[in-house]
């Protein structure tokens, strides 16, 4: 596997994975509440992350789309794309409050610090990694994905696999383990789209250092990535049901049960996966800001980060309630208008798009 699509795959895994997938409390909502069931459902979510991942690297080399601004004119035009700037722009910001805020959280409630140090460590962190722009950004998710990565798989595996009470069959009654209500397989396409608005930002800063083949391939092997530690997880978090809907960290309750250090643990993977939400969030604000400005990206920056302070002493809990849904109904107008137009473009050439995209992933290039 080549450098850069491991770059990429860790760019499109420091996006997905937040506070939310970390938490355990995402893949509760979307996929633990269907029961057995929901582990179809990871695995589609699986399957449509690297789709979805190749399918816009793929948009973006073909159009010569460096940053999500122009991928959004090139979906819906010089009309509309400022709309859904507008309002992405405005997700960016309150999702960089979200994220100072469950640092707060996490070092007021399970360090037993103030939630103020939590808040400010996040900040000084983002900004000395993204300090240096698009290669600090990219910089910091070689460097913290694969240890969030790893760090996460190996607490998750041990749960799953080798702690106690493991079998599904054992924890939860006949009707969890086989629910009779909701659908799966809309839970898992709708995930998928609630994550894809983030994963926009950040894949597409890749099309500038990546060749064709580089950048959809590394999507490709970042969503397949995503889906594993999502299963993994789920299998995890499957035995304490029903009793783990009641927390607001499952994976915390998870890696409690294993050990002390476990939980220590993973109270660190916990915090890194804010960190690179933060991170994505922060650069993909400040750099529009610096374009719609014309003040230098580090002013920029700056100006971003502490703006998000005050709304950062907010509650966690509230600011996830609200951004989260309006942000996941952005990312399903923009998944669905990037199939269209993906669609439509193969009509027109005749299949000869798919063709050249065949054939150049074959030359690995």
């Amino acid at each position: 596997m080549k450098r850069n699509d491991l770059a990429v795959a860790w760019g499109y895994m420091g996006a997905v994975i937040g506070a939310g997938f970390v938490s355990g409390q995402e893949l509760v909502q979307f996929f633990v509440n269907y029961g057995i069931l929901g582990s179809w459902g990871v695995i589609v979510a699986g399957a449509l992350f690297a789709s979805c991942g190749g399918l816009l690297m793929s948009w973006a080399h073909a159009h010569h789309l460096d940053h999500y601004q122009s991928v959004l004119k090139s979906l819906f035009g010089q009309r509309y794309s400022g709309i859904i700037d507008s309002l992405l722009a405005v997700f960016l910001f309150l999702g960089i409050c979200t994220m100072f805020a469950a640092s707060g959280a996490v070092f007021y409630e399970h360090i037993n610090q103030s939630k103020t140090f939590g808040v400010v460590l996040a900040y000084v962190t983002v900004l000395i990694f993204l300090l240096a722009g698009r290669k600090g950004m990219i910089s910091s998710f070689n460097l913290l994905v694969p240890l969030k990565f790893l760090l996460l798989l190996s607490v998750a595996g041990y749960a799953a696999f080798l702690g106690e009470g493991i079998s599904p069959s054992s924890a939860m009654p006949d009707h969890l383990i086989n629910p009779s209500v909701g659908n799966w397989l809309l839970a898992s396409v709708l995930y998928v789209a609630y994550n894809f608005s983030l994963a926009m930002v950040v894949l597409a800063e890749y099309q500038a250092i990546t060749s064709f083949g580089e950048g959809v391939r590394g999507a490709f092997i970042g969503g397949l990535l995503l889906g594993l530690v999502a299963l993994v997880s789920f299998y995890a978090l499957l035995p304490g049901m029903p009793a783990i809907v009641h927390y607001e960290i499952p994976m915390l309750f998870v890696a409690g049960n294993i050990s002390t250090h476990a939980k220590t643990l993973y109270m660190a993977v916990l915090w890194i996966g804010i960190l690179t939400t933060a991170i994505a969030n922060t650069y993909g604000f400040a750099q529009r800001l610096s374009a719609f400005s014309d003040l230098s990206y580090n002013l920029c920056l700056f100006i971003t980060a502490t703006m998000a302070l005050p709304l950062a002493f907010q509650s966690f809990a509230f600011l996830v309630g609200t951004v989260y849904p309006l942000l996941g109904i952005l990312g399903i107008v923009i998944l669905v208008v990037l199939v269209y137009k993906f669609v439509v473009d193969l009509i027109k050439s005749g299949f000869h798009s798919l063709y050249g995209i065949v054939t150049r992933l074959q030359k690995g290039g």
